[in-house]
């Protein structure tokens, strides 16, 4: 019986509120499995269509039957993430952290812009004049209203880190790259491109965030690290400790790591399916390396195993749709 046979006969298909609404949802929502080496989480974003999907259950897919490499450190410095929140709120989200870098989330609506100044503010307040600030506009501008946005946000931020995916294009991100003195860090275009290195060739960024799971897995993604010749920013995509161990593997695995990596992503979640005694979570803005894989504890799996049937349905499908796509 093959790999993906086995994750198709043991699955439990979870839902875990979010503690704010975060790229859209309410809830992250996937599904987990058991291999011979470990757990693997299924949770490509709701967008993705079959083909991109394929990726993700080749990540989960490793990670469940596949040891984990040797680390090259014992913890890894982590960034806390601000979605698009009130002022207030985006200050009390940094100050219990304990993170000493901060993502702000912005241009959550057309007109966001001075919500996303006020927010930056709050966020500096809350990190004081040494604390780094990097916002995401997750495609939503622009050439010119990148340019224009960004230097008004470095502006109230007292200077930003980086922006993360301020456009859609590599070619739109190189051209705000040449008009603006903050550093452009690229996204989407590595992980859903056809060929996640253009945008080094294109010298359309300053830094690569890898995501594992779109990318299929630690392997593949250590080979994009390491082709692209960028610092590398080493993010979860919001799932359960399963994910983010994932995340925290490769980032402990990376010959450098310059900057905060996006691991602390538990918590914008009210949940997870590990114990608190070893949920990957951050202390004092580090997240030390786990030295096994987490293994879900069984009556969390329960209290936060998906409830609704055709929700259950609708993603055991999906993973029949995706198994069947990367058998060819």
């Amino acid at each position: 019986m093959t790999s993906i046979e086995v994750a198709l006969q043991n699955v439990v298909v979870y839902s875990i509120p979010m503690r704010s609404r975060f790229r859209g949802i309410a809830a992250r929502e996937g599904i987990l499995f058991e291999g011979e080496h470990g757990w693997g989480e299924f949770c490509p974003f709701i967008e993705y269509d079959d083909n991109e999907s394929i990726g993700w259950l080749q990540a989960a897919l490793e990670q469940a039957n596949t040891p984990w490499p040797t680390f090259e450190r014992s913890r890894v410095p982590v960034n806390c993430t601000v979605p698009a929140v009130a002022p207030d709120k985006a200050h009390q989200i940094v100050l219990d952290s304990g993170c000493k870098t901060a993502k702000v989330k912005v241009a959550d609506h057309p007109d966001a812009l001075g919500e996303d100044i006020a927010r930056v503010e709050a966020v500096r307040d809350a990190l004081g004049p040494g604390g780094a600030i990097r916002i995401d506009a997750n495609c939503l501008w622009d050439v010119d209203t990148a340019v224009r946005n960004i230097k008004q946000i470095d502006a109230a931020a007292g200077g930003l880190e980086y922006v993360e995916q301020p456009c859609t294009t590599v070619e739109e991100l190189a051209a705000v790259r040449r008009r603006v003195d903050v550093m452009i860090a690229a996204d989407e275009s590595i992980r859903r491109a056809e060929d996640p290195l253009k945008v080094a060739l294109a010298g359309a960024a300053d830094v690569a965030i890898i995501k594992p799971p779109p990318l299929g897995g630690l392997k593949r993604s250590l080979e994009v690290a390491e082709a692209a010749g960028l610092p590398c920013v080493v993010t979860s995509t919001l799932g359960t400790s399963i994910d983010v161990a994932a995340g925290v593997a490769l980032a402990a695995s990376l010959p450098e790591l310059d900057f905060a990596c996006g691991l602390n992503t538990l918590a914008l979640l009210t949940g997870d399916v590990v114990g608190d005694g070893t949920s990957i979570r951050a202390s004092d803005g580090f997240i030390e390396v786990p030295t096994e894989q987490p293994v879900p504890d069984l009556r969390l799996l329960e209290e936060f195993r998906q409830k609704d049937p055709a929700r259950t349905e609708w993603w055991m499908d999906r993973l029949r749709r995706v198994s069947e796509a990367l058998r060819g």
